[in-house]
């Protein structure tokens, strides 16, 4: 490979002129052949057997010359690019310039990295939202776990309660007649989770295994099923069983079987350190976004379009492979929403833009501050990543440069500077909006009816099949 030509086009734009070895064009092209003849058909000769030379005579000088070109391009692209001392952004376009006994000349246009510049980055002023760990938060988390452990037990001395799950059948008539979607059978009903429309959970209450009895309902003027809207309804029941969910008693046992804690004391003020572990992350985290807008917001640098398209393109892929990690893939996704492959592009762009930018202004700073990372960073941060992905240190570095992980690193770094550089005051926590909300343990109370009454139907989904259990009109 021979760099013959370097030249500035444009803004951030360079044309490379790259000549490649006659002989290595020939022995790539011989080798194109050898892959190829068996798809080329040739009069007077079995498939695969007819010479190169009368295949080139057949169909031209040039059939092995595309193949032969994608083969070369690459390696001799980045080599040329390294010797050009150029930092390049986005995919280049190629050209041949010409093809003779002295070799190929290709041409190649590509962008480069643009020039930055960043000022300011020390003393940024940012704020810091203090916080402190309740009790009321504490308990709150506690309960969350204990409903996890919670038992569920079969209620066969008593009637049910409000806050049971009761297993009925149900059929509903309007004017006497039954409606459509208004008969279920074996459904289970968290009694005072809202999910029937008003008024019915309230009189399953009351009412033992075994019972059968009448339900009088009026369906919400507001109900998707027109025909329904504001009318009265009776509903057929019966309970067929019912349960009630048991929560462990917040002690020592309890300790004992959730943690590695022996007493509940201990459990409890590990939990409270652990909700001002997280507080204080979602601190920093807060800090940091304000810095970056700061850099986002200051950095100059004319940046080419096909940086950010390819930055755009990193952010699909990712969330196609978030996806994937959820059952899920992009075109069943776009397929269900409505969602195209450009739209999603153009959607995700202004995100694009941002981490271009943060990425430059950070870089110049690493750059400015003379930031460098040594061969023992990049080792532990190769093991750090092996950790977290369950491979191999060497299949790690296999898969990603190490040359990308220094660059991540000093990324890092120079974050971390910007940060420490910071002027950055505490502030209190706004006070909550004073309004008529539900009740903080609501939240946990519905999650709760969700894992524990699967069967339930949802209001959403139910909506064309099951009238009587729908609350959304609430």
């Amino acid at each position: 490979m021979e760099l013959i030509k370097n030249e500035k086009i444009g803004t951030n734009q360079h044309e490379l002129h790259i000549k490649l070895d006659r002989e290595a064009f020939e022995a790539a092209c011989s080798r194109a052949y050898v892959r190829e003849r068996s798809k080329i058909n040739v009069p007077g000769f079995r498939r695969g057997k007819a010479p190169r030379a009368i295949i080139e005579k057949m169909y031209g000088k040039g059939i092995f010359y595309e193949d032969a070109l994608n083969e070369l391009i690459p390696d001799n692209y980045d080599a040329a690019v390294k010797e050009a001392g150029i930092e390049i952004v986005g995919q280049p376009e190629f050209d041949v310039v010409s093809i003779d006994d002295d070799g190929v000349v290709i041409k190649a246009v590509t962008y480069v990295t643009p020039d930055v510049k960043i000022e300011g980055y020390r003393g940024i002023e940012a704020t810091k939202t203090t916080f402190t760990v309740t009790d009321e938060e504490v308990d709150h988390e506690i309960d969350h776990v204990r409903e996890h452990n919670a038992r569920e037990l079969d209620i066969t001395d008593r009637p049910a309660e409000i806050g049971d799950t009761a297993n009925i059948n149900y059929e509903g008539f309007c004017d006497g007649n039954a409606f459509d979607g208004g008969k279920g059978e074996g459904v289970d009903l968290k009694l005072g989770s809202g999910s029937f429309i008003p008024g019915f959970e309230e009189q399953v209450a009351g009412h033992s295994v075994g019972d059968e009895f009448d339900v009088n309902v009026t369906f919400p003027t507001e109900y998707h099923a027109k025909e329904l809207a504001g009318k009265e309804a009776v509903f057929k029941c019966k309970i067929n069983s019912i349960k009630h969910e048991e929560l462990p008693e917040a002690d020592d046992e309890f300790a004992k079987d959730v943690s590695d804690f022996d007493t509940f004391a201990e459990y409890r003020e590990d939990m409270k350190k652990k909700i001002g572990e997280r507080k204080e992350k979602a601190a920093d985290a807060e800090v940091e976004e304000q810095i970056i807008d700061y850099l986002v917001s200051h950095v100059e640098a004319d940046i080419p379009a096909p940086m950010i398209d390819a930055e755009a393109e990193n952010i699909v892929r990712d969330y196609d492979m978030r996806l994937r990690s959820q059952g899920l893939d992009l075109s069943t996704y776009m397929k269900y929403t409505g969602q195209t492959l450009d739209k999603l592009r153009e959607q995700v762009r202004p995100q694009a833009e941002r981490q271009v930018k943060t990425r430059l202004a950070l870089s110049e700073i690493a750059k400015l501050e003379n930031i460098e990372v040594t061969d023992e960073q990049i080792d532990a941060e190769f093991a750090r990543l092996a950790d977290v992905y369950s491979m191999e240190v060497e299949k790690v570095k296999e898969a990603i440069a190490r040359e990308d992980i220094a660059a991540d690193l000093r990324l890092k770094a120079a974050v971390d500077l910007v940060k420490s550089a910071a002027k950055v005051t505490e502030k209190a926590p706004e006070a909550p909006e004073s309004s008529e909300k539900a009740p903080a343990k609501k939240p946990a109370a519905k999650k709760t009816t969700r894992k524990k009454a699967p069967k339930e139907p949802a209001p959403e989904a139910a909506a064309e099949e099951a009238p009587a259990t729908d609350s959304a009109a609430e």
